[in-house]
């Protein structure tokens, strides 16, 4: 799980007045045997070492490892890699999608964001669970430790959810992992390279978004494809 955005409603940012909560479901097995391989390929291809921790924020404005990126032809050629490894991932995406200043406009005494797209986004994970037969089997929800005050922020909108306060008025079986970015979690890295595209699209639909059209074909879809509230939830 990953954030794009930040979930202030009082000071909303004008250039991306979004917060995304993302989840990306993977199989163990898929990621033992081909995504954990295949970005350490990557990382050896342009590092010779497989400790540099992909980050979306460096990559589009180059600095520390990614200052080779200022280079065209790198830059194209690693963009090239990272198409590649999106186009290859096994993974179902389920993202909830707040519009800070609609969800202002709509309630006047609006709840926490964070607490809502927790809410929502476990529900629809939990949903897809069960459609894939694990119905009682614990799973684990791996997240970035980001500081004291957001990490007790975030368990404890997890804990609530997880405990019964939900939509579907039941436990979910999740279990919430914690671990700083200096983990280097694949997973942790590839939905990080994942959330900002989904709150571009959103912004600004007609714009080219090559990132996201890779990722529309992974959204968890019902049986006739619909993906608007099965993998893609948007508030208000």
């Amino acid at each position: 799980m990953d954030e794009s955005g930040d979930h202030e409603l009082s000071k909303i940012d004008p250039q991306y007045p979004v917060f995304i909560l993302l989840f990306c479901i993977i199989r163990k097995d898929d990621y033992v045997n081909q995504v954990c391989p295949a970005l350490q390929r990557f990382k050896f291809e342009f590092w010779g070492h497989d400790e540099a921790v992909l980050h979306e924020h460096e990559i589009r404005k180059p600095h520390g490892h990614f200052l080779f990126l200022l280079q065209k032809t790198l830059r194209e050629r690693f963009l090239a890699g990272i198409t590649t490894q999106m186009q290859n991932l096994p993974a179902t995406i389920v993202a909830v999608v707040i519009d800070k200043p609609a969800f202002v406009s709509r309630y006047h005494h609006p709840v926490s964001p964070y607490d809502y797209a927790m809410e929502t986004g476990l529900e629809l994970v939990f949903r897809h669970m069960e459609v894939e037969g694990q119905n009682g089997r614990v799973t684990s929800v791996i997240v970035e430790s980001r500081g004291r005050r957001e990490d007790n922020e975030l368990e404890l909108a997890f804990r609530r959810v997880c405990d019964g306060t939900n939509a579907l008025h039941q436990p979910l079986p999740f279990d919430l992992v914690m671990i700083p970015k200096t983990a280097n979690s694949p997973g942790l890295q590839l939905a990080d390279l994942i959330a900002r595209p989904v709150g571009i699209h959103h912004l600004r639909p007609s714009q080219p978004n090559r990132a996201y059209e890779i990722i529309e074909t992974k959204f968890r879809r019902s049986p006739s494809g619909k993906m608007e509230d099965w993998g893609v939830k948007l508030l208000p």
